[in-house]
């Protein structure tokens, strides 16, 4: 089991919009008692994905300036390989609600 229940991926850790945005959800969901790694390193996004796969994690969420304009985040479960997009009030409600 994962020490973690969601991995929260900052497509570009250099972008303040990203970072605040990525910040918010991070503090929305550890106050909800949902356990997250937040990674915001500079690393590129493919070493951020392998990372949080190598771990386990069950629940990756991705967001980056793109999704940011869109108004969307990603969201993937590990364990059927699905992704969504959704907005980040969703992606909360889903992962603070204990769905899944």
């Amino acid at each position: 089991m994962a020490p973690w229940r969601v991995g929260l991926i900052n497509l570009r850790g250099d972008d303040p919009a990203c970072a605040a945005a990525c910040d918010d959800l991070y503090d929305k969901l550890g106050r909800a008692g949902v356990d997250v790694l937040y990674d915001d390193s500079a690393e590129r996004a493919g070493g951020k994905f392998a990372k949080m796969d190598l771990i386990g994690l069950p629940w990756q969420v991705m967001l980056g300036p793109r999704g940011l304009k869109a108004g969307v985040v990603e969201l993937k479960n590990r364990a059927t390989g699905e992704r969504e997009e959704l907005t980040a009030e969703a992606a909360f409600a889903k992962l603070a609600g204990g769905k899944g």
